[in-house]
């Protein structure tokens, strides 16, 4: 039983990463093949979540004994500013990010939030920095291999997998799938993804502070669902002039759309939210990277004639900069639990940092697809 508890959960965040990669390219292969506009894609995908998540909102607070308002002043700004962060603006700029580029890239620019969360704080000034410590030591250095990374991604491409590997490794050639967008602009692309990272290291810390005035997690969740999806229509409405771009075919565009709203407003949330209760709060952490050897197996066997060495690369490098930062930051963390515990007795104000405070709350968050 206790090798079952230790492997299961292992064996659930990979595979829950794996089929993130997954509806990323049938993502990027709607955009690229069928012509769905992103924006579309956005409002419908988390039209459906806010509709999954409604009944999931009223069971899964229906035995707390505390109820708090939610329909105040204050939390409302919140809750509306949060899916303007996380919704609107952060998965807009990733799916139009997609559409330009590739799932590999939206793997590297995503392991380089806690680098731009350590950034953030230390712009916000909510940590000091103790340059003899090896917490953060590790973070900074963490940040720098991060940066450089996505720089790379940004670029330098390399040469294309099937000029270079040997002709066993072309297992497939798909016509159904598409990895590289077809009308590619791949520093627009990396660009937007950066950008969606930024916005997600907001919206986190603005979600953080939210949790704590209103600890309902599944109807914040499903209230700035709502939001989010309003906005995006609007948002979308603007952008898109052609009104056939709102029609949905019965083929993979539905399916898509489909999938992703489940995957990211119920299965995802509710294996991590059992990971970190067997594991802690911390487990989900380590797995994001998985992504990385997932889309470069693909891009390798699947995609090799649009598949570069040299994005492989970079997303190898900002997996390498996210454990370095990671590793930071539990040890950080750990120093700072010692000292408090040793000098200070622990009160309910003391403060979480900031990428603990993210992770603890990574569940809740409804993706409009993959890690993206």
């Amino acid at each position: 039983m206790a090798i079952a508890q230790d492997i299961l959960p292992c064996i659930a965040m990979v595979i829950i990463e794996m089929c993130t990669i997954f509806l990323t390219i049938m993502a990027s292969t709607s955009m690229s093949r069928l012509g769905m506009s992103s924006y579309v894609f956005v409002v419908y995908t988390n039209a459906l979540s806010s509709i999954i998540l409604l009944p999931c909102s009223y069971f899964y607070h229906r035995r707390d004994k505390i109820q708090a308002s939610l329909f105040t002043f204050p939390i409302l700004i919140r809750v509306f500013i949060l899916g303007l962060v996380g919704v609107t603006i952060a998965q807009n700029l990733a799916f139009a990010g997609l559409s330009y580029s590739s799932p590999i890239v939206a793997c590297g620019m995503a392991n380089m939030v806690p680098a731009l969360t350590f950034i953030l704080a230390i712009f916000l000034r909510k940590i000091r920095i103790d340059v003899k410590s090896q917490g953060s030591q590790a973070r900074m250095i963490g940040t720098l291999i991060s940066i450089i990374g996505g720089l790379l991604m940004t670029y330098y491409k390399g040469g294309v997998v099937k000029q270079y590997s040997p002709t066993f490794l072309h297992l497939a050639n798909p016509h159904l799938l598409v990895f590289t967008s077809t009308h590619e602009n791949w520093v627009l692309g990396c660009f937007l993804f950066a950008s969606a990272s930024l916005a997600l290291c907001i919206w986190n810390i603005i979600q953080v502070g939210t949790i704590r005035k209103y600890p309902h997690v599944m109807k914040l969740v499903f209230l700035y669902t709502l939001f989010g999806t309003i906005q995006s229509a609007i948002f979308a409405l603007v952008m898109e002039k052609d009104l056939n771009a709102w029609k949905v075919e019965l083929n993979m565009e539905l399916l898509v759309i489909v999938l992703t709203a489940i995957f990211g407003s119920l299965i995802r949330s509710s294996f991590q939210m059992w990971c970190m209760r067997l594991k802690g709060s911390s487990f989900p952490l380590f797995f994001k990277p998985v992504g990385i050897p997932t889309a470069s197996a693909c891009g390798c066997l699947l995609f090799a004639d649009t598949f570069h060495y040299g994005s492989m690369l970079s997303a190898i490098i900002c997996g390498m900069g996210y454990f370095t930062t990671l590793w930071g930051q539990l040890k950080d963390d750990e120093t700072s639990k010692n000292i408090k515990g040793s000098i200070l007795p622990t009160t309910s104000d003391e403060k979480v940092p900031l990428l603990e405070e993210r992770e603890e709350d990574e569940d809740e968050e409804v993706e409009g697809g993959s890690k993206v």
